[in-house]
């Protein structure tokens, strides 16, 4: 059994990495809302988990209208979370198990309540006016046809000053104008205040947002269909991955740290887009690709997702993989996943692990956490507000962590901030710790092979079978190391060969018995089998 050397090792690359929802982790004070305190207490149970470090979404100061996403001070900490003092303590206690702590850092915005905004919205002449995107209007219209993601117009008319802030997001979101030194100079600032105290790293959100054409050119459409516009001259420009290279330099400046960038893409994604940003090892150091997430349920199509996804992969680059996060369904809730949902978690599980690259595990996912329904009356999130019936929102993959089967299921000893699952008494970290097939037990044996494989944490990827008929096979080789991932989609049991290959044991598997021997000629891969198989007895003995 060969143990990676520490040199070779690198937490980021080759560690399991998990995302909290502060809101919904874990209550500490009785308020209904997740906090720090909370985390803290739970962080042996992250590590218990195998997690190697932890992905915070924003805690930060703000007025909570897109709950954290609109900061107003980068430089502290939102009261509803805690204080600073709970958070250096969290550093301590986190490190202290070797888990690292990522933050979300939201670059292409602020809140309308920050201080540069309010600065620059006080004056044509304001030292600060050109931190942010303000241009005179067409004829009393707004500047161009650039729609929100949130719908409607970008522009919002500030009648004390006569002219127009640009928005990606809600009108309280400011967009921050990064072609100004300046403010690229003091964000920077922020981004170190943070790195100074001890900060592992930062999840960039939406970064290929941040940087909008200089010209001001209106946006096409798609089919000439004015509600369907395709964002060219207000995504993906050049100079946003010039100011991230300029960021990697910064946070190289520091020992082991990291930069993942969430870019932002419609289904069905777009994974050349995604790789741009790793800018060939000058860049970010992973990135987000959607693909994966917004693929159906078939080995086919996840094969062609992840193929196309290596493929873009630059050479000094290194890929990332996620299934859920806070601002999409739950995988296992995801159409058309209406049966079987628990044996398919567990196959996207063994895939999530398996595969090169960084996995990234959404709070919950870990025990099979379902999209809750949320009444219209107890709606959060303002996407959802705005557009029920046709979109309910983000709320349903938010709700809280599913702790035991006490009545608010040990997240909290009052009404949560979000109605609970309904699942959450038979569907929670402590039943499931206690049951020998239950999803948490999987996962957690799953990450324990994982850590002990370098095969799985640094090897290359190599299909074997691509997903035709139902059924992925792939192989993972780091020098004389091969480890084989048998994953059967499908609710039929399936006969397949691989000719290359004799025999394998079995190491880990959702049916077979660990240290079996079998023969890859003619072999049943029964329903829902999930199995990696090794080459050599050596480990299993």
């Amino acid at each position: 059994m060969n143990y990676p050397e520490p040199d070779q090792w690198i937490w980021w690359k080759h560690g399991v990495l998990y995302h909290i929802y502060p809101r919904s982790f874990m209550d500490s004070n009785g308020d209904g809302i997740g906090d720090i305190q909370g985390i803290i207490s739970k962080l042996k149970y992250i590590s218990d988990l195998g997690a190697d470090g932890i992905w915070l979404s924003p805690i930060y100061e703000s007025p909570m209208v897109d709950f954290g996403y609109d900061v107003s001070n980068f430089r502290k900490i939102d009261p509803v979370f805690g204080t600073m003092d709970d958070f250096m303590q969290l550093i301590r206690e986190a490190h202290s198990l070797g888990i690292r702590v990522i933050l979300d850092m939201i670059l292409n915005h602020t809140s309308e309540q920050h201080n540069w905004f309010k600065d620059s919205r006080s004056s044509l002449d304001s030292d600060k006016r050109e931190w942010y995107i303000w241009r005179d209007g067409k004829k009393d219209k707004s500047p161009n046809n650039w729609k929100s993601v949130a719908g409607g117009s970008a522009w919002e008319y500030d009648e004390a000053t006569d002219q127009y802030y640009y928005h990606s997001f809600f009108r309280e979101q400011p967009d921050l104008n990064w072609r100004n030194e300046e403010l690229s100079r003091e964000f920077f600032e922020d981004i170190k205040y943070w790195l100074d105290l001890g900060v592992d790293g930062f999840r960039l959100d939406v970064i290929n947002l941040i940087v909008k054409d200089k010209k001001f050119r209106n946006n096409p459409y798609f089919l000439g269909i004015p509600f369907l516009q395709d964002h060219t001259y207000t995504r993906n420009r050049r100079k946003s991955i010039g100011i991230v290279r300029e960021l990697r330099k910064l946070v190289d400046l520091y020992l082991n740290k990291v930069l993942v960038g969430e870019v932002y893409t419609q289904p069905p994604g777009n994974s050349e887009v995604a790789a741009r940003y790793l800018d060939e090892g000058k860049g970010l150091h992973m990135a987000f690709d959607f693909s994966l997430i917004f693929q159906y349920w078939s080995a086919r199509k996840y094969f062609n997702c992840i193929q196309k996804w290596y493929k873009c992969i630059p050479v000094n680059g290194w890929p990332c993989n996620v299934l859920s996060n806070h601002d999409l369904f739950r995988s296992v809730d995801r159409f058309p996943w209406r049966r079987h949902k628990d044996e398919k978690a567990k196959v996207a599980a063994m895939l999530l692990l398996t595969l090169k690259g960084t996995p990234f595990i959404y709070y919950g996912e870990e025990i099979g956490m379902r999209n809750a329904k949320i009444k219209r009356r107890d709606i959060q999130d303002p996407f959802g507000k705005r557009y029920w019936p046709f979109f309910t929102g983000r709320d349903k993959a938010r709700t809280p962590m599913q702790w035991d089967d006490t009545k608010y299921a040990g997240f909290s000893s009052v009404i949560p901030w979000l109605p609970l699952n309904r699942d959450s008494i038979a569907r929670n970290v402590e039943f499931q710790g206690k049951e020998t097939d239950s999803i948490l037990l999987f996962y957690k044996d799953l990450i324990n092979i994982r850590k002990r494989l370098l095969s799985l944490q640094m090897g290359r990827w190599v299909p074997l079978l691509t997903g035709r008929g139902g059924v992925l096979v792939y192989m993972r080789v780091h020098h004389d190391e091969r480890t084989i991932i048998f994953l059967n989609f499908t609710s039929h049991t399936k006969r397949i060969s691989l000719p290359a290959h004799s025999y394998g044991y079995v190491l880990f598997s959702t049916h077979r018995r660990a240290k079996e021997i079998h023969f890859f000629r003619d072999l049943r891969v029964l329903p829902f089998e999930a199995t990696i198989f090794t080459e050599t007895q050596t480990w299993t003995t």
